[in-house]
């Protein structure tokens, strides 16, 4: 009989998978974008059409976790890393559905560069604002899937 395969595992790779596209899409990716293509409004295209990605993949992460460690369990208990799955989902889940299209829209209404309105145009300010929220919102994502990494790290089991 093959050895069972452990619920800390599966979290450890996804976890790892998921934080490991996240980070390097938030320090390497994005800020390559905006280095070297022409335009900001440019390289926010490419980001934005990268994001839902991240997001989509946080959202289906964060949910195994919460359902690996309610199976686990055989309850729900609100604390550990089942809340820090179900955390994960919801800020993805906020950001993709809450925040992006706010953005979107203010987009569409600005119709053009957002770096040529005016530094104190209210939809720049909002623009800002905005970009800055779904920016939060990934970083506690990723903060919540490195805690649960670690978390689930520590359970497994060492013996060779």
């Amino acid at each position: 009989m093959p050895p069972r395969i452990s619920p800390s595992l599966i979290e450890v790779v996804v976890l790892a998978f998921w934080l490991g596209a996240a980070a390097f899409f938030s320090v390497a990716v994005a800020p390559a974008l905006f280095a070297a293509l022409p335009t900001r409004t440019l390289a926010g295209e490419v980001v934005g059409r990268i994001l839902p990605g991240v997001f989509y993949s946080g959202i289906v992460v964060g949910v195994l976790v919460a359902v690996i460690e309610v199976a686990s369990r055989g309850a729900w208990s609100w604390r550990g890393r089942e809340m820090l799955g179900a955390l994960i989902a919801i800020a993805c889940a906020i950001a993709q559905f809450i925040v992006s299209p706010r953005i979107a829209g203010l987009r569409a209404e600005i119709a053009g560069p957002v770096e040529s309105l005016p530094i104190d145009d209210a939809r720049r300010v909002l623009f800002g604002r905005l970009h800055g929220v779904s920016i939060a919102w990934l970083g506690i994502a990723m903060l919540a899937a490195a805690i649960t990494l670690v978390m689930a790290a520590r359970t497994l089991d060492t013996r060779t």
